[in-house]
């Protein structure tokens, strides 16, 4: 039987790599992206080998979300993956210079988007005793950085969040599995700059970096592990990325 998958945050990054795997392998697709132009581009792309139901939708609009997901056709209405990806970073200054929309914003995606979408699939999972939620998050969930104030924070609640519905799906067969990319290069750091090509390609000079085919991949190993398999958690990074030391800051005598 053909399994289906939702990958929001489909048009590009992990979730575009995701979308293009997920069809190579078989898979019906429902992709969520707000980008009407790209998701149609995708769409005619990805109907070349499946079926593809495309839905334009910003995660963070709750209504919104429930509505396209209880009214999917047919065909896609008992997805077997929700893959959690839509998500961003915005700005890089230290808490006291921050701008607090910035942080608003990746709120309102990186955890109420993940949770709204959550909610609106895990009871058809859980009363068909089925399915796999993989959540997209990041490595910046468990280690902090210089900047990475709110979107830590973000991450580290979908870390956490994950592990919840681990144990509040005990015994029903569904899956919880959180992804924690390290150092990739996608359309990321450019959202995070606004824009500012320059800046975001210096972050990647001289250093090799994760893919986003790396990334899908290792989620759809994940997906297709057998169902007495549960992938927890798995943090990645490039070979040439690792932990920095402790800093310490002295006075000047």
């Amino acid at each position: 039987m053909t399994k289906t998958a939702i990958i929001t945050g489909a048009t590009s990054g992990f979730g575009q790599a995701c979308a293009y795997k997920f069809a190579q392998d078989g898979y019906k697709l429902v992709i969520v992206g707000r980008r009407k132009e790209r998701l149609d581009a995708l769409t005619s792309e990805l109907s070349k080998t499946t079926q593809v139901h495309p839905i334009v939708l910003d995660v963070r609009e709750r209504q919104n979300v429930f509505d396209a997901f209880y009214n999917l056709p047919s065909e896609f209405n008992q997805p077997d993956i929700l893959i959690n990806n839509a998500g961003l970073a915005l700005g890089l200054e230290p808490a006291h210079q921050a701008n607090l929309d910035d942080w608003e914003n990746m709120i309102d995606t990186n955890c109420k988007g993940l949770m709204y979408c959550t909610r609106a699939l895990l009871p058809g999972m859980v009363e068909r005793k089925c399915g796999h939620i993989i959540n997209v998050g990041s490595m910046a969930g468990n280690w902090p950085y210089p900047g990475g104030n709110c979107y830590g924070a973000s991450k580290a609640f979908v870390q956490q969040f994950s592990r919840n519905l681990r144990s509040d799906v005990h015994g029903t067969g569904v899956k919880i599995t959180n992804i924690e990319p390290g150092f990739a290069k996608t359309e990321f750091s450019l959202v995070r700059f606004k824009g500012d090509e320059g800046r975001s390609e210096t972050l990647y000079e001289g250093a090799e970096h994760l893919s986003p085919e790396d990334i899908a991949d290792i989620i759809l190993w994940t997906a297709n592990t057998p169902n007495h398999v549960n992938i927890n958690t798995l943090e990645v990074m490039p070979t040439n990325q690792s932990w920095s030391a402790l800093a310490i800051h002295k006075d000047e005598k």
